[in-house]
């Protein structure tokens, strides 16, 4: 089967840039008549389709709009709340954007956090004859060589939200979590002396954004002067039962801590378990992701800062950026979320 023309190919045939040739297919003003010519008689030559159906009545070319849909796939893990709903929010705006170039996006969301299942499920995906996937997955061997075999089927992958920096994705695209996590050390070494102790909750240490915002936050810290014997770690899986027992027994055990720093979904296990035991506002409490629950805790003054991220384009710009690529060879460049602190005083 003959490779589909793709923008960058009708530029090379004309001798022109990528953005004149985009100026010609949108009927962009400043583009000369002969150099117009000359990229119509490209198109025409590669019979390249352009991505509506009005773009090509407008410029006399062929459409395609019967075509089978391109399909793109979502892997998602098994998280809920806040992560989810964010994700699938810029997901289903993306799907309504792409409707028009007939993309179809499939999304399949995991049940456990066994490798097993990312790896059914990424099967699955493949069966159905994906163009190409975005995925947040844990950062494990046999995940990665999946993804790796993919790839080389000639299936394009982004990562979003927790990398997979062993596998040969297109980018990534979500927050630097290590620099996150300095961040939140920064805020903390400014809030404590060095010699306090300090607790840190982290979600799931496989997934690759939890795993640097911890490493992130303790370099941090260790600049800073603290000690890390100081800073016992509890791993909660984002799960608010786990999180407020597991929170709950380190302070009854440990009364010399002073802060906590949760670099997990589940704050308001912590803050429940705080409150129980009578601490509210004796610990400083640094945190991720503003959510409802995370507002709700700033406004009463029962956490002290949240560290922001952008969820939602996570779930949107890696499907862009495939269709993108797909129709007209555009690479894309890895993207980071900007870090955004927020305390009671600015909420909003």
């Amino acid at each position: 089967m003959a490779k589909k023309a793709t923008i960058n190919m009708v530029a090379e045939l004309a001798g022109v840039s990528r953005g004149t040739v985009d100026r010609v297919l949108n009927q962009r003003p400043h583009v000369k008549p002969e150099v117009r010519e000359r990229v119509l008689r490209a198109m025409k030559e590669l019979r390249y389709i352009p991505p509506h159906e009005e773009q090509a009545e407008a410029l006399g070319l062929e459409s395609d709009d019967n075509r089978p849909p391109r399909k793109l796939g979502v892997l998602l893990p098994s998280e809920t709340g806040y992560f989810f709903s964010e994700v699938m929010h810029g997901v289903r705006d993306a799907q309504d954007i792409l409707r028009t170039s007939n993309v179809e996006i499939l999304v399949e969301k995991c049940e456990s956090g066994v490798p097993y299942e990312y790896i059914e499920r990424l099967e699955r995906l493949e069966s159905q004859k994906i163009s190409g996937l975005a995925v947040c997955a844990k950062n494990n061997p046999a995940v990665t060589d999946k993804i790796n075999a993919m790839i080389s089927s000639g299936i394009p992958v982004i990562t979003m939200n927790s990398d997979l920096p062993d596998s040969k994705r297109l980018c990534f695209i979500g927050q630097n979590p290590y620099s996150s996590g300095r961040v939140a050390g920064d805020l903390m070494s400014k809030c404590l002396r060095t010699k306090d102790r300090l607790l840190i909750g982290i979600g799931n240490p496989e997934f690759d954004g939890h795993r640097l915002r911890l490493e992130g936050f303790l370099s941090r810290m260790e600049e800073a002067g603290f000690s890390r014997g100081n800073m016992p770690i509890v791993t909660t899986f984002n799960d608010y039962d786990l999180t407020a027992e597991k929170v709950r027994d380190a302070l009854r055990n440990d009364p010399e801590i002073r802060g906590i720093y949760m670099a997990n979904h589940s704050v308001t296990g912590c803050a429940d378990a705080v409150r129980d035991l009578g601490l509210t506002r004796r610990l400083r409490i640094i945190s991720h992701d503003l959510t409802k629950s995370t507002q709700r805790l700033l406004k009463n003054r029962e956490i002290d800062f949240v560290i922001t991220q952008n969820i939602y384009d996570q779930g949107y710009r890696p499907l862009i950026c495939l269709q993108n690529y797909l129709e007209y060879g555009t690479v894309p460049e890895s993207e980071q979320s900007s870090i955004n602190i927020v305390c009671t005083e600015n909420l909003s």
